[in-house]
């Protein structure tokens, strides 16, 4: 595996952060800040850098390599494997009448079975029910498939994600990665760091991921009474107080994160389904917690390994770069220090992450993770 990576500033030209190097029909990943992506020479630019690549974009919270989290710029990280195939297969949830959960088992269903060892997913983030899509996906394979990725990020906007293949990035686009390989091996892990707190609520009233009722009372009002004067600042601050769900149908307690809420109807909008009967409670962290379960996801990922990882794919949550802030970098640095400076980084802070449970096949949405998925040929 060969992999170089370069970076674009606003008004700058591209620079390589990795030595510059000639690659031979490379996946070419490029993560970055919405507002860049969306200027129109952008799929023109990586073209002429990789004529020959097979270009993904997605849009971010946050573009991460092992270097540094920026959040207004663009990484491109180009991989040229030596002995794995790969496919990729798009589509796109404004395009289509197919509902999240047919979304999803459509785009895998895409895919040649034989030999599929694991399944990327770049998907878009604002109309997405992150929750159906990876039922979908999880209904189209009968194998143990890996399937790990995440949702796009807008900053902490939540006005639009983009994604694309070969084209320039566009919105309800949903990109997958196929690969294909006898040597071909790929480990994940995820972990989040948040603590619940207070007292747990029963969901008396939800609809797929619009939340109404918790013990028979107004979910929004319940929330805004818990936050107190912070309540002012939704939904951004949202985002730093999470929600534990224990659902009937889950062995593991999830995370759902609030990305909007309606005061006219007193709803709050969720990254994902919020089961009636299932019970939730608040959660919150800190900045130690959160890069210790980094440190805790790269030592699990790596202990699933035979082989020494090449490319590390990082997606992390949007709200955990919320609470590091300044030092959102420590949780990057945490990874690389388990899994080495060898190890090829790149990533995107996400509004969802995509990935089994821990010891678990099928994967799931998750909300407030740091998802490692390692890569070796």
């Amino acid at each position: 595996m060969k992999t170089v990576q370069l970076k674009k500033e606003t008004n700058t030209e591209w620079q390589y952060v990795s030595e510059a190097r000639e690659l031979n029909e490379p996946l070419v990943l490029v993560f970055g800040n919405r507002y860049l992506l969306e200027d129109e020479t952008i799929y023109d630019e990586v073209r002429k850098k990789f004529p020959d690549g097979h270009i993904v974009f997605g849009s971010t919270s946050g573009d991460i390599t092992a270097d540094y989290v920026s959040d207004d710029s663009i990484t491109i990280t180009a991989i040229e494997f030596e002995r794995t195939a790969f496919e990729i297969k798009t589509s796109n949830v404004l395009n289509s009448d197919l509902d999240s959960f047919k979304t999803g088992k459509d785009l895998v269903n895409q895919f040649a079975k034989e030999g599929l060892k694991h399944v990327f997913v770049v998907s878009e983030g604002s109309f997405i029910n992150g929750s159906e899509l990876t039922k979908g996906m999880n209904d189209a394979t009968d194998e143990a498939l890996l399937i790990t990725g995440g949702l796009c990020g807008d900053a902490a906007r939540f006005e639009k994600t983009l994604a694309a293949y070969n084209e320039n990035p566009k919105p309800g686009e949903i990109v997958a990665i196929g690969f294909y390989g006898d040597t071909f091996e790929a480990s994940f892990a995820i972990h989040g760091g948040w603590t619940p707190f207070g007292p747990e609520r029963i969901v008396t009233k939800s609809e797929s991921n619009v939340l109404y009722e918790l013990d028979d009372q107004p979910a929004l009002d319940l929330y805004k009474k818990y936050l107190g004067d912070k309540s002012k600042e939704l939904p951004g601050a949202a985002l730093l107080y999470p929600l534990n769900v224990k659902s009937e149908d889950e062995q593991q307690s999830f995370v759902r994160t609030i990305l909007n809420i309606d005061e006219e109807k007193n709803t709050m909008i969720l990254a994902g389904d919020i089961p009636e009967n299932s019970k939730v409670q608040l959660m919150m962290t800190n900045v130690d917690n959160i890069a210790n379960a980094s440190e805790l996801a790269a030592k699990q990922a790596l202990e699933k390994r035979r082989s020494q990882p090449q490319l590390a794919l990082l997606v992390s949550c949007i709200g955990r770069k919320l609470v590091l802030d300044q030092r959102v970098e420590e949780e990057i640095e945490e990874v690389v220090s388990i899994i080495g400076t060898e190890t090829t980084v790149c990533g995107f802070y996400s509004y969802g992450e995509i990935a089994p449970f821990n010891l678990e096949i099928n994967c799931q949405l998750h909300n407030q993770t740091m998802t490692i998925t390692l890569i070796s040929e």
